[in-house]
């Protein structure tokens, strides 16, 4: 009898040890599973953020050639509707220059 009694407990004192080493396990897989998962969220923005940057700087790329291409149209209407001196059509051109530059 007391040969069963000692199987008995050693049994649930290996049992307890299964139990307590699952529960480690199972804390390391949901530490890994954290970190992972934090790992992803970290490269997501990075990627998102990269993305954002190469968008605006499309953006201010696109905003230069149009600004660009707006200066040359306003320049040639000026050429065309308006016969001026050299000295003041260039004035006039600068003037407008200055105007769509936001310059003082």
């Amino acid at each position: 009898m007391r040969d069963i009694i000692q199987k008995i407990m050693a049994t649930e004192n290996e049992a307890r040890l299964i139990v307590e080493e699952a529960g480690a396990e199972a804390e390391r897989i949901l530490s890994d599973a954290r970190k992972q998962g934090q790992a992803l969220i970290e490269a997501a923005r990075r990627e998102g953020l990269a993305q954002a940057e190469r968008t605006v700087g499309t953006a201010i790329e696109e905003a230069e050639k149009e600004k660009e291409r707006r200066l040359s149209r306003a320049a040639e209407e000026i050429d065309r509707e308006v016969r001026l001196e050299k000295d003041r059509k260039e004035s006039v051109i600068e003037g407008v220059v200055r105007c769509v530059c936001r310059l003082p």
